[in-house]
């Protein structure tokens, strides 16, 4: 992955979930969120959701924001729902995304410190006690080549003794038979390497490639690179919080 491409934010005019995220902030109603893939068939991503309250969030992520403490980075913010639980919290967080719309929303709707950023440009260098990535946090990594430049990063803002909280899912479900086997090609792809292109209305995005990571391939990989992997909690469906913190060196 080049620097100059994981480091960049997002072109207003290709910024699909974040039109649709403020036209839900505007109007209390969005259009449909498209969403393509070379794998799944088509959907559509509940934009009413990305503005859930602490209550309506599944308990991974209430688990999450409770373990949050010190100062907080909530990574790939959106639209601020996690970041505005913190504050009634009482806690400080900074919110970033690479969509300048999100992050517009963002300041509007009261995130005190809500910044158009990518977690891994190196000149983003501040340190944080809790690094938080939710909503399938490990998608930003992309594919497991990329393994080393996120933990690099991560590594860069992290805090002496800060932790990462970051959920996933194993979809290893999708290719499980009848019988217990599961069809996966070994020599293919990492089955939980996934792309996606969205598009509202007539504004279509660029295609991005998303993680979904078990827990086992993330503990393996954070060993690799100087962190330590616990499973903090796990959902109803192959879902999962994990804990990263940096091993004694």
């Amino acid at each position: 992955m080049a620097s100059e491409e994981i480091s960049k934010v997002l072109d207003a005019r290709k910024d699909p979930m974040g039109w649709a995220i403020a036209d839900y902030y505007k109007n209390s109603v969005a259009g449909r969120l498209r969403v393509f893939s070379s794998m799944f068939d088509e959907d559509d991503m509940s934009v009413e959701g990305l503005f859930r309250t602490y209550e309506e969030m599944p308990e991974i992520e209430q688990v999450a924001l409770e373990k949050s403490s010190g100062r907080i980075l909530d990574v790939g913010a959106g639209s601020g729902c996690h970041s505005l639980a913190l504050q009634e919290m009482g806690k400080e967080v900074c919110a970033i995304d690479i969509s300048p719309r999100s992050v517009e929303v963002m300041k509007l709707s009261g995130v005190k410190d809500a910044r158009l950023v990518n977690l891994y440009n190196p000149d983003f260098d501040e340190k944080f006690d809790t690094i938080l990535m939710l909503m399938n946090g490990t998608g930003i990594v992309g594919t497991l080549d990329n393994m080393p430049c996120f933990f690099q990063s991560i590594d860069r803002l992290l805090a002496n003794g800060g932790q990462v909280l970051v959920d996933s899912s194993d979809l290893i479900y999708l290719y499980e038979n009848e019988d217990g086997s599961v069809d996966i090609d070994l020599n293919g792809r990492y089955y939980g390497e996934v792309d996606f292109q969205m598009q509202y209305k007539n504004m279509k995005g660029e295609a991005f490639d998303w993680l979904y990571v078990d827990f086992e391939t993330l503990k393996l990989y954070a060993e690799e690179n100087g962190f330590a992997a616990e499973l903090v909690a796990q959902g109803e469906h192959y879902d999962y919080l994990a804990r990263l913190k940096r091993t004694e060196r």
